[in-house]
């Protein structure tokens, strides 16, 4: 399905030829990154629980983002609420609008749903620019604290500052 298409962007729905380009760009630019995890997304799309979305920049592939109708886990998780989930936009595509883009659509979606989106954004200053995008969007803290995995790291915890360190925020969609 194309979401949105002007000649510069085309925004679709993922499919079987992206996970090898994005996982290969993201290990390009230094991440951990394998294929597994878009063909998890795709995987879960097929089971009716995700809708995967990708970014084209002039054709080339720029950038990724997830929609969970109904997520189970989080903050929110089991409340019908719709979580936006690893959303990614390769670095040299990055201040382009991608980014935007992709969460327009991410929102759109999400609203057909429901009248309230959230999401997990990590601390470490590898996600400051996701970071202050969603404060710039609307988005606003749950009131939960910091998670760990997938529980409330408790008060005065000790834990470590990686990709499973994330605060919940969520944002009214009407």
């Amino acid at each position: 399905m194309i979401y949105y298409q002007d000649g510069k962007y085309l925004i679709r729905t993922m499919n079987e030829s992206d996970p090898a380009v994005f996982a290969a760009e993201e290990r390009a630019q230094g991440w951990d990154s394998s294929e597994d995890k878009f063909h998890m997304r795709l995987k879960d799309m097929r089971e009716g629980k995700c809708i995967p979305v990708a970014a084209e920049l002039y054709g080339e592939r720029a950038g990724y983002i997830n929609v969970y109708p109904d997520c189970k886990w989080g903050a929110f998780g089991g409340m019908g609420y719709p979580e936006i989930v690893d959303f990614g936009v390769l670095e040299k595509f990055r201040r382009q609008g991608v980014g935007t883009r992709l969460m327009d659509i991410a929102e759109q979606i999400a609203a057909e749903y429901s009248d309230t989106v959230y999401l997990g954004v990590g601390l470490h200053s590898g996600y400051g620019s996701a970071q202050r995008m969603y404060v710039k969007r609307g988005y606003i803290p749950d009131g939960s604290g910091v998670w760990y995995g997938e529980k409330i790291c408790p008060q005065y915890a000790d834990c470590k500052n990686d990709d499973e360190l994330n605060l919940y925020l969520s944002k009214k969609l009407k």
